[in-house]
C-alpha cells in the first residue's frame, strides 16, 4: 500500500531500460500526484533531446475503482487522478478506458510496448461482461472509439439520439439502457459509440490522438441529442469537447461525489448514471417521445423506488439487473 515507494522503484526500473507495471487504487494513485508530475515533465523535456535515448512508458493500472468499492464505501471511491493526468502536456499522457476483458488485454499490449509516455488504464477486477471477440477488441481499440452497429439501430439512416461510454461500468449500463428503449421504443434510431481512448474526445489540434472535427461530427453528429455514461467527473468530458460543434446537445452523465457503502448498482443510481436514468435522459431530450412515453418515464420512476426498496431489504440487486444480459 506504498504507492510512493512503488513508483520510486518502477521510475528507477524503467530508467533500466527494462518496462514495467503500477497496480494501484484509484482512489489512492493520488498519493504519488507530485512524482507523476515530475516524471511527465522529465519525459516532456528529454523527448527533445537527440541524445536521450527513449525510455519504455510509464503504465497504471487502476484497477479497484470507484464504481465497485461496495464494501470500501465512500472513502475509496475518487475517479479524478484522470483529470489530474490530462493536464500534462499531450505528446506525453495518454489514458485508455477498456470496456471488458479482451480490450483491456489489447490495451495492456499497446501499453507496455510504448515508450515515453504516462499511460493510465482504469479497469474493473470484478467479474463483468465480455462484449467483444479479441478480434473485435484489437481492431476497436486501435481505432480508440467506434460505433458498435450490434447495439446500434440507426445503420444506413441518421440516428435519433446518440448514447456513448467510456469506461466498463459506463458501458454495461449504456447497454441495458439501450435493451430497454430497443423494448419499449422499437421504432428509435440509437447510435451507440464506445469511447477507450479518452484523447479521441480532444480536437487534433490539442492532441494527436484527437478526431478531426469533421470525423468527430461524423460520428456524434452536428445536431442530435449525446447521451454520454462516463467513468469519472463528467466535466472531463465537457472539457475535452467544448469546441465540438455538437457540445451544446451532450449531456454527460458520471461520478459526482455521490457514494458509500452500498451495492454495485446502487453506486451507479445514487450518481444518477444508471440505466433507468439513462432512459429518462433520452426521453427528456427528445420532443417527439415526450408526449408518447409518459408511461416508460413513469415506468423508469417505479423501477428506480423499487430498486431503493428492494436493496434496503434484501442487501443486494434486484435480480432483473443482477441477472440482466443483452440479448
Amino acid at each position: 500500500m506504498s504507492e510512493h515507494q512503488c513508483e520510486g522503484w518502477l521510475e528507477g526500473y524503467l530508467l533500466t531500460g527494462r518496462h514495467g507495471l503500477l497496480n494501484s487504487y484509484e482512489a489512492f494513485v493520488h498519493i504519488i500526484d507530485s512524482m507523476f508530475n515530475q516524471h511527465a515533465k522529465w519525459l516532456k523535456v528529454t523527448s527533445g533531446l537527440a541524445w536521450r535515448r527513449r525510455i519504455a512508458s510509464l503504465n497504471y493500472l487502476l484497477a479497484s475503482h470507484v464504481w465497485r468499492q461496495d464494501h470500501n464505501g465512500f472513502t475509496h471511491q475518487d475517479p479524478g487522478f484522470i483529470d489530474h493526468v490530462v493536464n500534462k502536456k499531450a505528446e506525453i499522457v495518454r489514458v485508455y478506458l477498456p470496456p471488458d476483458a479482451n480490450c483491456l488485454l489489447s490495451t495492456m499490449d499497446h501499453c507496455l510496448r510504448s515508450k515515453h509516455y504516462v499511460n493510465v488504464i482504469v479497469a474493473g477486477k470484478h467479474p463483468a461482461p465480455q462484449w467483444l471477440t479479441m478480434e473485435q477488441a484489437i481492431l476497436h481499440c486501435t481505432k480508440g472509439l467506434g460505433i458498435w452497429e450490434w447495439a446500434s439501430s440507426d445503420k444506413d439512416s441518421e440516428p435519433d439520439v446518440v448514447m456513448a461510454a467510456a469506461g466498463d461500468v459506463p458501458t454495461l449500463e449504456i447497454l441495458a439502457a439501450i435493451s430497454i428503449l430497443r423494448e419499449k421504443v422499437p421504432g428509435l434510431k440509437i447510435r451507440m459509440i464506445n469511447i477507450v481512448d479518452l484523447m479521441k474526445l480532444q480536437p487534433q489540434s490539442e492532441h494527436p490522438h484527437g478526431l478531426s472535427d469533421a470525423d468527430f461530427d461524423m460520428l456524434f453528429t452536428k445536431t442530435k441529442p449525446v447521451i454520454f455514461a462516463y467513468h469519472g467527473y463528467p466535466w472531463l468530458i465537457h472539457r475535452l469537447t467544448y469546441r465540438r460543434t455538437n457540445h451544446k446537445n451532450l449531456h454527460v452523465r458520471g461520478y459526482k461525489e455521490e457514494g458509500t457503502i452500498t451495492t454495485p448498482f446502487d453506486m451507479t443510481v445514487l450518481n444518477e448514471m444508471d440505466r433507468f436514468h439513462l432512459v429518462m435522459d433520452v426521453i427528456d431530450r427528445l420532443p417527439q417521445l415526450q408526449e408518447k412515453n409518459a408511461y416508460l418515464k413513469q415506468e423508469m420512476q417505479d423501477a428506480l423506488i423499487r430498486h431503493r426498496a428492494y436493496i434496503d431489504s434484501e442487501g443486494m440487486d434486484m435480480p432483473e439487473v443482477l441477472n440482466w444480459m443483452w440479448e
